[in-house]
């Protein structure tokens, strides 16, 4: 059965706000082989109608709705005045309340979340927002537990991301708990989404860094991703490199964040994740075509850096 999905248009909405909500359920619905997940439903307040349809979605007005809805979603906002924006959408937050008390789930995306704790539901709760409006939500709402260096916090069935691309994150956790792992993947392929951000390290990609100007540092990189199965020992390429190993791997670290030794563990889990997903090689040739010799250690380390072991990865995120 779909699950029913209220998104609110409030006054002074940030359009790129509701642009990316909808697009990313929009195709998750897409994605469905059956029955689509979610039926999407857009809400005003009375006074604010204008039209009949936005969006591409009849409007609803929260006052007329009897129907509890599974989720709410509340966008960002363009305003830098808070306070006269809640007092605008003030109609809202009983509204929330009681769909809350119904057994709806919330999530506010950057700004958004000043009107969800207008509505008094984020009391005593995890919460974030736009990094830059932290110190106002602080001063407006004390009562709530800002983590302002968070991407996403989840309390219960209250959901509140941070600012710009953390509402892709929020959206990817809400799709992963509606529709299932697989789908959560392919949406975030489809957008793009390092979704290591949230700390989900089976969804994480290794995404090398290639943006700086030190040229010993790139020579190794490009060794490192071309013969990644088929070294042995980091000295048989770092050899003809102009520098000494330990001055080799102190830049290295610095450039890229790691050493070099587990730059070439990343390029090798990430590669073995490909296979996993793409291939119906088994786990032995994948270790081999990886440049492992030792099973057990590969193991270990792909349960470190992934989270899962490669079979239940497997599972999860073969692509049919």
């Amino acid at each position: 059965m779909s699950k029913k999905i209220g998104l609110i248009v409030p006054h002074d909405y940030k359009l790129l706000s509701i642009a990316a909500i909808l697009e990313v359920f929009e195709t998750a619905n897409k994605l469905s082989k059956n029955e689509k997940y979610f039926e999407i439903m857009v809400f005003q307040s009375a006074e604010q109608i204008s039209q009949e349809i936005l969006f591409g979605y009849e409007v609803n007005s929260i006052q007329d709705s009897v129907e509890i809805l599974d989720l709410i979603l509340i966008p960002a906002f363009t305003t830098d005045n808070m306070n006269e924006m809640i007092a605008k959408n003030k109609n809202f937050i009983p509204w929330l309340k009681k769909q809350h008390q119904a057994g709806a789930e919330l999530a506010s995306f950057c700004t958004g979340a000043f009107l969800f704790a207008a509505s008094g539901l984020l009391n005593e709760k995890l919460a974030t927002t736009h990094v830059d409006a932290c110190s106002a939500f602080t001063k407006a709402f004390p009562m709530v537990k800002l983590k302002p260096e968070e991407t996403l916090t989840a309390d219960g069935s209250l959901y509140t991301s941070g600012g710009s691309t953390s509402t892709f994150h929020l959206l990817i956790l809400l799709i992963q708990k509606y529709c299932g792992n697989e789908i959560a993947v392919q949406i975030a392929k489809i957008f793009s989404i390092d979704l290591n951000r949230y700390k989900q390290s089976y969804f994480s990609t290794f995404r090398p860094n290639h943006l700086h100007n030190d040229t010993l540092v790139a020579m190794l990189q490009q060794k490192i991703e071309s013969q990644y199965h088929s070294i042995e020992k980091l000295e048989e390429i770092t050899k003809d490199i102009p520098t000494s190993a330990r001055n080799m791997t102190r830049r290295f670290k610095q450039v890229t964040g790691i050493p070099p030794i587990e730059y070439l563990q990343n390029i090798r889990v990430e590669s073995s994740k490909k296979y996993l997903e793409q291939t119906q090689l088994s786990i032995s040739e994948i270790i081999e075509k990886t440049g492992y010799n030792d099973p057990k250690a590969f193991r270990k380390v792909f349960y470190k850096m992934v989270g899962m072991k490669p079979i239940e990865y497997r599972e999860k995120f073969r692509v049919q």
